[in-house]
């Protein structure tokens, strides 16, 4: 028998490295490297049926893998950090029974702050009508419809910028506020207290205001025609507020309308630069979010407004209703613990100070002059700083920290 050929007993020439399994390999798709086709395609031998055993392969021998990395970094000049970058995902909040029931709690309680909201309003509304029924339109004159007008706007604007988050009890809540407002003004308008020119501009801004929050909350506004509507309760409320702060202070400063002209102008001027991005990116949100910080500034300054008053004619105080007072302080406060449970600095201080200012504040003013009782005024404050505390303690159980300054750092700082 001639012996046989030397080179039948040496390994192939092409795959010098690569040796047969003797066991058929898994499928492509249970190898990580089978889903990178194009490329082992090319690094591939040229017999097909040597494919499959060479994918097989790669797993089996780190060296041989990291060879294997090595040449397709070289061959398709990729980057070494390429394959050496690990993508962690991002830390996905642990969502406990307590937030759920938090988050429900919180969304429950800013509803109910419509109740006394509208409590407030109705008293007034039904006052005026008894006056206009009765032929009475002088004692309308008494209802400022500036003032009116200011709360309107600040009404709108809140609207907004919570239909924009997508927080339905505070968009009902300053839905209604709007609604109640403009028909005082429709009152104070038929006593030809407010004169016509401005309620029918009013009338039509409140319509605007009201259509346009609904389609864009339905998502059936075009952005360019909301970012409009923004821009212009931007440029209104910037207007408003120096305006109104000016004439708090009226009888020891001359009365002009200068504040409102220059801080109305500088409005414009900044919405202006921001669309036609002139500005940086922490100026354009700034002008973003000038809208909805004015709206609160309005509200902040209607309860300084009431105490410099008190401040200057002692007597008004006996006029000030005490209920009215504590409705002020009940319906600002059951929408604070909304507004830390989803950090939302704005909404916390508009809350929390329309609560301790306007409410508890002119409380105190009223007890200081003995228009109220001392029990009424301390069961009051008591159950103000119960409410707070109940609000941050909660808090704090639902976001898993460990103090209530922890939830009120990540409020004013972020997380």
């Amino acid at each position: 028998m001639p012996p046989l050929p030397t080179s039948a007993a040496m390994p192939s020439p092409s795959l010098p490295s690569v040796r047969l399994p003797l066991r058929p390999s898994p499928p492509l798709t249970t190898t990580p490297l089978s889903r990178r086709g194009p490329v082992l395609r090319s690094l591939a031998p040229p017999s097909p049926a040597l494919l499959k055993p060479l994918v097989s392969a790669a797993p089996a021998s780190s060296s041989y893998r990291s060879a294997l990395l090595l040449h397709r970094r070289r061959r398709h000049a990729l980057p070494e950090a390429t394959e050496a970058v690990t993508i962690t995902p991002a830390p996905i909040p642990k969502v406990t029974k307590k937030y759920q029931e938090w988050d429900s709690l919180t969304a429950k309680l800013a509803g109910g702050a419509n109740l006394p909201f509208l409590l407030l309003q109705l008293p007034q509304i039904i006052l005026n009508s008894r006056n206009l029924l009765a032929g009475n339109k002088a004692a309308l004159f008494a209802v400022p419809w500036l003032g009116m007008l200011t709360g309107l706007l600040g009404n709108l604007s809140l609207m907004s910028y919570f239909a924009k988050k997508r927080e339905i009890e505070a968009v009902i809540v300053q839905t209604l506020g709007s609604i109640s407002t403009y028909v005082v003004i429709v009152q104070l308008a038929m006593a030809e207290s407010m004169p016509m020119p401005q309620f029918v501009a009013t009338s039509a801004v409140v319509a605007a205001g009201l259509l346009l929050n609904l389609l864009n909350y339905l998502g059936w506004l075009p952005g360019t025609l909301w970012q409009l509507w923004e821009d212009f309760m931007a440029i209104g409320g910037l207007a408003v507020l120096p305006q109104v702060m000016w004439s708090t202070f009226v009888p020891f400063i001359p009365n002009s309308i200068l504040p409102g002209i220059i801080c109305g102008s500088l409005a414009v001027a900044a919405v202006v630069m921001a669309r036609m991005s002139k500005l940086s990116e922490g100026g354009t949100k700034f002008v973003g979010s000038l809208s909805g910080w004015t709206a609160t500034l309005l509200f902040m300054w209607m309860p300084v407004a009431q105490m410099w008053t008190n401040y200057l004619n002692p007597s008004n105080i006996e006029g000030l209703s005490a209920f009215s007072m504590l409705l002020a302080m009940i319906g600002n406060g059951l929408m604070i613990p909304r507004a830390v449970f989803i950090r939302d600095l704005m909404w916390f201080t508009g809350s929390i100070w329309a609560s301790v200012l306007q409410g508890w504040g002119n409380l105190a003013c009223m007890y200081c002059f003995n228009s109220i009782s001392r029990e009424f005024f301390f069961a009051t404050t008591f159950g103000l700083f119960l409410w707070l505390g109940f609000t941050f303690w909660r808090d704090t159980g639902a976001y898993g920290n460990s103090s209530p300054m922890t939830s009120l750092k990540e409020l004013i700082f972020g997380k």
